[in-house]
């Protein structure tokens, strides 16, 4: 496994396990399957109501606590210092743990300095380890970082083949903050998985569709969190440090940024107000 280092220091897996979208009543058994086959960050979120399922799978695994990277995230109905404050801990109890590795703020939405504050607080009593955000786009981000104590360590945005965040990562890297993607593989859209481009450069290496998504994401430093339920596909999203894409692959790649998000725009009003639904 290859580690990226924080801002703080914290040295981070460069590739996780993601269980949005798992099933509650499946999430241990996934989480169970990741870490066996060698998985060793797990990516949740109060919002995936499975958190409880993760930290099952964690203190059943047999592997000490200290080799694990948890990730979750505080959701907006959480959001306000008190109510983050508890959900805080509320999470920390689902998760069966007394520290949380990386703690992030789920969306750019209601009071989320409230919220951040309260991440600061959990942070210097040592509940957690490391703090950032959740799609934050660059204005949003620039707004937050340039007004708290602790700038957040990641940045976790749909990022993928299609819609690449290019200017975004530089934006992130000039606050020492990494990029981390939700939905590295763009959940199949846009036909990801008959991609002629990404199907060419896989046959070069020997490599899947998605195993040359994910290598690019990598080799640009972006942390990647692929979910899959199958163990098969597991393995395979974790098998991708063996071979480095050529200068001459990546820009192919490159070449495939729509910059446009597959899924929904956080500045058009219609999501927000989808969101404001969701408190």
């Amino acid at each position: 496994m290859e580690y990226v280092k924080l801002n703080n220091g914290v040295e981070m897996p460069l590739i996780g396990y993601g269980v949005y979208q798992v099933d509650p009543q499946e999430c241990e058994r996934c989480v169970s399957d990741a870490l066996k086959v060698g998985y060793r960050m797990i990516d949740t979120a109060q919002a995936y109501h499975n958190e409880e399922g993760v930290g099952a799978a964690v203190s059943k695994s047999g592997i000490a606590r200290e080799d694990i990277f948890l990730v979750s995230k505080v959701w907006i109905s959480n959001y306000g210092y008190e109510k983050a404050k508890a959900s805080i801990d509320e999470s920390l109890r689902k998760l069966g743990t007394d520290y949380i590795d990386l703690m992030l703020l789920h969306q750019p939405f209601c009071d989320r300095y409230g919220a951040y504050r309260a991440l600061e607080d959990a942070y210097r009593a040592g509940k957690l380890r490391a703090i950032g955000v959740s799609n934050f786009y660059p204005d949003h981000f620039i707004d937050l970082a340039s007004n708290v104590d602790i700038v957040p360590a990641v940045n976790q945005v749909e990022t993928h083949v299609f819609d690449q965040q290019i200017e975004a990562q530089k934006i992130m890297a000039d606050y020492g903050t990494l990029t981390m993607s939700w939905g590295p593989l763009a959940e199949g859209r846009n036909n990801f998985f008959t991609n002629p481009t990404l199907a060419g450069i896989g046959r070069k290496y020997g490599k899947s569709v998605a195993q040359v998504a994910l290598r690019w994401l990598t080799q640009r430093g972006i942390i990647v969190i692929p979910k899959s339920v199958h163990v098969e596909r597991m393995e395979q999203n974790l098998d991708i440090l063996d071979f480095t894409l050529s200068d001459e692959d990546m820009a192919a790649i490159a070449r495939l940024d729509t910059r446009k998000s597959l899924f929904f725009d956080h500045h058009d009003p219609e999501v927000v107000k989808m969101f404001m639904g969701w408190r």
